[in-house]
């Protein structure tokens, strides 16, 4: 495909990816608030559970819950699943235009593990159908039965799969990959338990049988999972444009307190919407995780040495770190890139003059000498002996 429609393929892709991400995390809040918001009076409907009024757009709405089913079952009835549906398969059609079919550039690091395009997209789309296959046997276990092991077992298999990952693909593609695993859990959940469970009820309910209580407990348990994981995964999502985050050496760390800073935000929005005392104690770890998350990025990339440049003249610095730069980097931040796939330089950043390289320097000095993200995958297989020249001479520019 000319180069060109695959960039306007990719972008159309990814705005679809991100209009749906917004309508199902909307929703997906905005239900966990009405659940936890609905209050118990006397006088409620046969079987109410509770109730809420709300107002918007210039009116009122009046919201009553079943717990388990009204007496009769309207005559219409609005599923919330499609924008789950849509965000997942729009994200998947993503996955494989850049990770899959970009595999050696964005998903394979050589220095990690030497694999093949087609063994790391295997190694990808096998890890996330047995993350689900692992996590809902979890849920179905006797842990399922207490909301609070349950998700410590759950943040530790996320914690030990992400640093497995880190094992296996590039600091990016697990980072990622590890957004598309908890994407997967996430609408998974919808489809194979929270839809078919409300259709049992719907189908008791027709047949004028009492719906089993415990599907609703199970379809409510995945919602609460679904909504403590979104924070995470949205960070996941928007991490890829940011490599102090993904190409560091504790990348899989940094994610386990994103986690921890995604269920501490949601944990004071649940607790206010109950009309409990805000924990405002959840701020507080909020901002230590993300002030460890700052420290932990600054150690440095996996791999990282304390090679220095051997010491040489200034201008011989300069011609040294350009010839390093438009060697290991000029196939893909040039006018005209040749590197298969890529029709224009990335962020539009062009490395083939001198001027070109001083002017982002700094920009370098992130992606190539703190974090290891470019090139990505060291596909140019760059040393560290050139590292720390380019390093050396960005110090001189101070």
């Amino acid at each position: 495909m000319d180069v060109i429609l695959w960039e306007w393929l990719s972008f159309f892709v990814r705005w679809t990816h991100v209009i749906a991400g917004i309508a199902w995390i909307g929703s997906s809040f905005y239900f966990v608030h009405l659940d936890q918001s609905l209050k118990s009076r006397d006088g409620l409907p046969e079987k109410a559970h509770g109730e809420e009024w709300q107002v918007h757009g210039g009116g009122f709405y009046h919201m009553v819950k079943y717990l388990e089913a009204p007496p009769q079952l309207p005559e219409h009835v609005t599923w919330f699943k499609w924008e789950a549906y849509a965000t997942w398969l729009s994200g998947a059609v993503l996955l494989a235009i850049i990770y899959y079919f970009g595999a050696d550039l964005y998903l394979i690091d050589r220095s990690v593990l030497d694999i093949s395009q087609w063994q790391a997209i295997a190694l990808s789309v096998a890890g996330i159908g047995l993350a689900w296959i692992a996590y809902d046997r979890l849920c179905k276990s006797p842990l399922g039965k207490s909301d609070l092991q349950l998700a410590i077992a759950g943040f530790v298999f996320l914690v030990a799969m992400s640093w497995a990952y880190t094992l296996v693909f590039s600091g990016r593609g697990a980072f990622m990959q590890m957004g598309a695993v908890m994407g997967t859990l996430m609408v998974a959940n919808v489809f194979f338990i929270i839809i078919p469970n409300q259709r049992r009820v719907v189908a008791d309910l027709v047949a004028g049988r009492t719906p089993d209580g415990a599907l609703g407990a199970a379809g409510k348990q995945r919602s609460l999972h679904n909504n403590y994981l979104t924070l995470p995964v949205v960070f996941v999502m928007i991490a890829n444009h940011y490599p102090l985050a993904f190409a560091t050496r504790y990348s899989w760390l940094i994610l386990a307190l994103v986690m921890l800073m995604g269920v501490s935000i949601r944990h004071f929005y649940n607790t206010r919407h109950r009309g409990l005392p805000s924990p405002w104690w959840t701020w507080i770890v909020t901002v230590l995780c993300g002030v460890a998350v700052v420290g932990l990025s600054s150690v440095g990339p996996s791999g990282s040495s304390a090679q220095t440049a051997a010491p040489v003249e200034v201008t011989e610095l300069a011609s040294a770190a350009e010839a390093i730069i438009q060697g290991r980097c000029s196939m893909c931040h040039a006018a005209e890139p040749f590197w298969p796939g890529i029709g224009t330089p990335p962020k539009g950043v062009r490395l083939d003059t001198a001027q070109d390289i001083a002017s982002h320097a700094e920009a370098i000095r992130v992606t190539a000498i703190l974090t290891h993200s470019m090139p990505p995958g060291n596909v140019t297989e760059i040393t560290a002996e050139e590292r720390a020249a380019v390093a050396a001479w960005i110090a001189n520019l101070k």
